[in-house]
């Protein structure tokens, strides 16, 4: 996948402190990121208890979570990750991957629509791993960031944050990050110079306990993005590019699981092949 560098319009000085930025140390940038924090939403844990269907489904977790204390793998992040919950075919149907990847590892769901940073940072805070001890958590976050006009510095920080409370919350477990998917939002440049970011601080292996995988390239077909394997198109009203169809959501796990399996410890599952289907025609 290639990354688009933002063009900003700013005094001299603030470009040059701009690209100061881009070419300091793991350990200046997190001080550049935690002097940001201060006064960045992305960090700051926030929760939706007044949307009925997020509380009920934060309620549901916790109620669970006595049934779950074998979770061997966490799957924790927003629409992309809670898709796994749908079985709606043909466009919806997610629960044969989850069934194939997912649930012979004892895993855990903990996608949650709509959320960024800010509320998987709240609904960590607040339970929803307590008493687990998996051996892997794999964490999807940040596109509903920058689609709230997030800037890419705000939202790397809360995804620093979110790998903080991780590592706090469950001091054993290890951590796959996954860069944030490509889509057709407006936003999404940002999203790449996120991933960027991502890939150069946890590449270099500062931390041990996390190994970022951007798999964005799968969706990718002669260099465009293929709206085929997006179910958002087919929406009435139409959406913009965002969320996979279930054999882009196969495709995605198929991407993942080398890195999963590895991070385990277990034998890979062997995907299952799946026709791709090619982006539609050009007017």
């Amino acid at each position: 996948m290639r990354f688009v560098q933002r063009s900003f319009c700013v005094p001299a000085l603030l470009s040059a402190a701009l690209f100061i930025a881009a070419h300091t140390t793991p350990a200046q940038s997190d001080a550049a990121h935690s002097t940001a924090a201060q006064s960045n939403p992305a960090v700051i844990p926030a929760s939706r208890l007044s949307e009925p269907a997020w509380a009920g489904h934060h309620a549901a977790i916790l109620a669970a979570l006595p049934s779950h204390t074998d979770t061997q793998i966490l799957l924790i992040g927003d629409s992309i990750t809670d898709n796994y919950n749908k079985s709606s075919p043909p466009s919806e149907d997610f629960q044969p991957i989850w069934q194939q990847y997912y649930a012979p590892r004892h895993a855990l769901n903990l996608g949650f629509s709509g959320d960024t940073t800010a509320n998987v940072l709240w609904r960590l805070d607040h339970g929803e791993v307590s008493g687990l001890h998996p051996k892997l958590a794999v964490l999807l976050i940040g596109t509903n960031n920058t689609a709230q006009h997030q800037s890419a510095q705000q939202t790397e920080a809360g995804i620093d944050a979110v790998i903080a409370a991780i590592e706090r919350h469950l001091p054993d477990t290890k951590i796959l990050l996954v860069g944030i998917l490509p889509s057709l939002l407006p936003s999404k440049d940002t999203n790449f110079d996120v991933n960027s970011y991502l890939a150069t601080r946890y590449a270099s292996h500062t931390d041990p306990r996390v190994t970022f995988l951007d798999v964005g390239s799968i969706f990718y077909t002669r260099g465009t993005l293929n709206d085929s394997l997006f179910y958002d198109p087919q929406l009435k009203p139409p959406g913009p590019s965002l969320h996979p169809t279930p054999i882009g959501q196969r495709l995605l796990a198929s991407a993942l699981e080398p890195t999963v399996a590895r991070l385990m410890g277990d034998t890979p599952v062997k995907p299952t092949p799946v026709p791709l289907p090619l982006p539609p025609k050009q007017p």
